[in-house]
């Protein structure tokens, strides 16, 4: 098996024995980007040679060989994340040429552990979107079918992880662009709890709502990210200051005699008919290996679309205000600032940025907040209560991630409320602040294309949905299967 198709936990086994060098697997992995991300156009910027500096770096100071978590193991990064001496454009014109002048607190994370930061990846402009179409740099193709999307708004990350070109990725999700991507390129996608990573140095969409969280290639790994990046942190207000488990510890201790509950909600009429079938497999598979199905129900599921545009769109609204011209980014010189704040946030931002600016300081405006924003803050809280009620039944909940697999690059461009859809199944976990996870669980048939299966899980139990994504990866093959590329 060539390097860069390893998995995080082989690689660092060869790592740690002498068998390969960081050098190696980084070259390993930039050889393979050279040889197909013009097909797939995963990455936005890419620094070769200061990847095998570090790479380099890491060679001589044997950190590979003395327990480091990551130590060697390159890592892409969603281009919504700070890295200080690199781009950091959020895929939009008004942020172009930009350089982060600090790291994020999971890139420094990484770089404690080890990890060689690869480069940056593309997505949805300010993580606005559910296809990585609605880039200022190009569009992201998915692996299994260039021709189709990959998801969004971390699709760049989805799909290098997917494509072998990262051995792992960071995303981030505000409405579920980490585990929807992650269901439609056929890789592993973790959204943490609300509080568990810290969101310093991430460029913010809706604060409320925002997460940092790991692709991988299976669940092992996703663990081993996890137990790096989750961590209390004073720059952070929403930090939660708990302890952090060994999140691999737990990985195989088995489901039998868990109670896993089924949502009828989330079963419904439109969804793709392979993707139930396949999901109402893995179900099956997960009783097989002794766990409970228990059907439960979460009676707000259907506010949940126009709950999160709302919130979601109203808290955009403040946080894009600080792009205007003044302090970084584009300017277009105006006529008085007020001018030139027009100019520049016109050409600056795409349509999809302004449609979610527009929505959301309408529902904020005087007059409006009450009858739209607040409503759908009493809403969420509704939704939150479901799950509570829910949990007080089960260990874990189970679900498809996306209604449907992979659609064609341009079929739902015209029509945002189509778009919206897509996350239908995910949204509910952002307003919530509960963890959830995607795993393969199988494919479509023509074209072969991959499905997700969601499992959702208690604030801070992380712990319980990736004993669960492991046992059920280990059961069955679909992990394993790559894009023919």
């Amino acid at each position: 098996m060539s390097l860069h198709a390893l998995t995080i936990h082989q690689l660092r086994e060869k790592l740690r024995r002498g068998e390969v060098s960081a050098r190696e697997a980084t070259q390993s992995l930039l050889d393979r980007i050279q040889s197909i991300d013009s097909k797939v156009k995963a990455y936005m910027w890419l620094n070769a040679e200061d990847a095998l500096a570090q790479a380099d770096a890491v060679d001589r100071s044997g950190i590979a060989k003395n327990g480091k978590l990551l130590g060697g193991i390159p890592i892409a990064i969603k281009d919504v994340i700070n890295v200080e001496g690199q781009p950091c454009t959020c895929a939009s014109k008004i942020l172009k040429g930009h350089t982060a002048v600090y790291d994020a607190f999971v890139v420094q994370r990484l770089r404690d552990a080890g990890a060689i930061l690869l480069g940056r990846t593309n997505m949805d402009e300010f993580a606005m979107g559910s296809s990585t179409e609605n880039s200022s740099w190009g569009i992201t193709h998915n692996p299994w079918d260039l021709e189709r999307i990959p998801g969004g708004s971390s699709g760049g990350s989805a799909a290098a992880v997917a494509a072998d070109e990262a051995f792992a990725a960071l995303g981030s999700e505000t409405g579920g662009s980490i585990r929807q991507p992650a269901s439609l390129c056929g890789c592993v996608g973790l959204k943490t709890s609300y509080g568990r990573i810290s969101r310093y140095g991430l460029v913010a969409f809706a604060s409320s709502l925002d997460q940092i969280g790991p692709f991988t290639k299976d669940v092992a790994d996703c663990a081993l990210m996890l137990r790096v990046l989750a961590g209390h942190d004073a720059n952070d207000s929403t930090s939660v200051p708990r302890p952090v488990p060994d999140y691999t510890a737990s990985l195989k201790n088995g489901i039998k005699g868990l109670r896993l509950g089924l949502p009828k909600e989330y079963f419904i009429d439109g969804m793709d008919r392979e993707v139930e079938t396949a999901v109402r497999a893995a179900i099956k598979k997960l009783e097989e290996l002794g766990a409970e199905i228990v059907e439960i129900s979460l009676p707000h599921t259907d506010y949940a679309v126009a709950v999160y545009y709302l919130i979601a769109t109203a808290e955009a609204s403040a946080n894009l205000a600080r792009f205007d011209g003044v302090r970084y980014g584009a300017r277009i010189p105006g006529e008085d600032v007020i001018d030139m704040y027009g100019k520049t946030r016109g050409a600056g931002f795409g349509p999809e940025v302004k449609r979610r600016i527009i929505l959301g300081t309408y529902a904020l405006s005087a007059g409006y907040y009450d009858a739209y924003y607040v409503r759908a803050q009493k809403v969420r809280t509704l939704i939150r209560q479901d799950f509570e009620k829910a949990f007080a039944k089960v260990d874990a909940i189970v679900t498809p991630t996306s209604p449907e697999v992979a659609f064609r690059i341009g079929e739902k461009t015209g029509d945002p409320l189509k778009m919206y859809l897509c996350d239908i199944f995910t949204i509910s976990a952002n307003l919530s602040g509960i963890c959830g996870v995607s795993v393969p669980c199988g494919f479509s048939s023509t074209p072969r294309l991959p499905i997700g299966l969601q499992l959702l899980g208690k604030a801070f139990e992380e712990e319980t949905i990736l004993r669960v994504a492991h046992a059920y990866e280990q059961a069955t093959e679909w992990h394993k299967a790559r894009p023919n590329l």
